[in-house]
C-alpha cells in the first residue's frame, strides 16, 4: 500500500506558570511548522508531563480516535446514553476535554452511537467548533438505496472520515459481505477516501473483515477493541488463523482499546495479564497499524479514563519513541485522513 505522507505532531500542554493551559498540535512537513492552537483553559498537566519527563522531551501526544458523543435529554432522546449506572445521559465534547486535557490528549475521534440516520449531522453540528475534534465515524447503511446520496453528502464535511458496521444495532457483517448492495456501497466508501470502522469483534466477524478486504483491498478497515476479545477454546483455533491471514492485510488496522475488559466476568486491570495478548497482537499487525483508542464513555463501565490511558501508557513507556508515537496519534493520521480544523 503507499501511504500519503504523513505530518509529524507534537503536542505542546500547558506550562508550568498559572497562565491558560494551550494545546498545539503542530503539524511538521519538510519544509516547516504549520501550528493549529487549541485553547483549553486551567488544565492539570502534571500526568502527561511525567509521561515524558525523565527523557527530559516533549511528551507524546495522544489522539483518541474512539469516543462516544450522545444527549439522552433531547426531546427524542438518545438510542445509546452510556454504560448503565457508570455515565449520565449527556456526552459532549467539553465533558470529555475536562477528563482529557490533563491525561495528554490533544484531540479525538468520535465513533457513531446511534443508528439513526439524523445523528450523523447532530455528531457533526456538535463536534464543528471544538477544535479538539478531529473526525466523525458516522452510520449509515451501505445496503439501503439512498445510501450513496447520503454518504456523498456527509463526505463533503472534512469531519466526516467514514462509518462503522459489525455487530451493532442489529447488523451482520457475516451476512453483509455476500450483499451485492452492501458490497456496492464498500466500494463506494473507498472510492471516496473514507475508512471502516469495525465494532465488537468475534472470530466470525474477523473472517468477515478478511472476505471484505479481499473484494475491497483499497478499503482501510479499522477493528475497535480487539484486545477484548477473549477466543474460547471452540474458537482459538479459527482465532489463531485469522490472525496469521490478517498479519498481511496491510490496509486492515486495529484499535488496540478495550485493554481493560471483563474476563470470566471480572473486571482486570493488571497490565502483566493483558501484556501477552497485546504482544501478540503488535506482532501480528505491525507497528504501522496499531491505533489508540479509549471507547470513553462506554469505557466507565470497567475503568476511569486516566486508568484506560494509563494502562496503555504504562505498556508502551519502554518501547521505543517513534513506536509510541505511531500508536499513540500517527497511525491514527493514516487510518483516518483526518486533518487539523486550520488544514480543512
Amino acid at each position: 500500500m503507499t501511504r500519503s505522507k504523513q505530518p509529524d505532531v507534537i503536542g505542546t500542554v500547558g506550562q508550568t506558570s498559572s497562565h491558560l493551559a494551550d494545546l498545539t498540535l503542530e503539524r511538521v512537513t519538510r519544509r516547516g511548522f504549520v501550528l493549529t492552537t487549541v485553547a483549553l483553559g486551567t488544565a492539570a498537566v502534571s500526568e502527561s508531563a511525567a509521561w515524558g519527563a525523565e527523557a527530559k522531551v516533549e511528551p507524546v501526544p495522544i489522539i483518541d480516535s474512539h469516543i462516544h458523543l450522545f444527549d439522552g435529554s433531547r426531546p427524542q432522546g438518545a438510542p445509546y446514553v452510556g454504560p448503565g449506572g457508570s455515565s449520565p445521559t449527556i456526552s459532549l465534547p467539553a465533558d470529555y476535554r475536562k477528563l482529557a486535557v490533563p491525561l495528554g490528549i490533544t484531540g479525538a475521534i468520535k465513533v457513531e452511537a446511534s443508528p439513526w440516520v439524523e445523528d450523523n449531522l447532530w455528531a457533526l453540528q456538535v463536534m464543528q467548533s471544538d477544535d479538539m475534534m478531529l473526525g466523525l465515524v458516522g452510520n449509515l447503511r451501505p445496503e439501503k438505496p439512498d445510501f450513496p446520496e447520503l454518504l456523498v453528502r456527509h463526505a463533503k464535511n472534512p469531519l466526516y472520515r467514514g462509518i462503522r458496521h459489525g455487530n451493532l444495532w442489529g447488523y451482520d457483517l457475516t451476512k453483509m459481505v455476500s450483499d451485492d448492495a452492501f458490497m456496492k456501497g464498500m466500494r463506494l466508501l473507498s472510492d471516496l477516501d473514507l475508512s471502516l470502522d469495525i465494532a465488537n469483534p468475534t472470530v466470525p466477524l474477523l473472517e468477515a473483515v478478511v472476505q471484505l478486504n479481499h473484494s475491497v483491498p483499497d478499503l482501510r478497515i479499522i477493528i475497535d477493541h480487539l484486545p477484548g476479545l477473549e477466543p474460547t477454546a471452540d474458537t482459538l483455533a479459527a482465532y489463531d488463523n485469522v490472525l496469521k491471514v490478517l498479519h498481511s492485510r496491510k490496509n486492515v488496522f486495529v484499535k488496540l482499546s478495550a485493554v481493560i475488559h471483563r474476563i470470566a466476568g471480572k473486571v482486570v486491570k493488571d497490565l502483566e495479564v493483558h501484556r501477552p495478548r497485546l504482544d501478540r497482537l503488535i506482532d501480528v499487525f505491525g507497528d504501522d497499524r496499531i491505533i489508540f483508542g479509549s471507547d470513553w464513555p462506554n469505557s466507565d463501565g470497567v475503568a476511569s479514563l486516566d486508568e484506560v490511558v494509563g494502562i496503555v501508557k504504562e505498556y508502551f513507556a519502554d518501547k521505543p519513541r517513534e513506536v509510541q508515537e505511531k500508536y499513540f496519534w500517527k497511525n491514527s493520521v493514516t487510518a483516518y485522513k483526518w486533518k487539523a480544523k486550520k488544514d480543512r
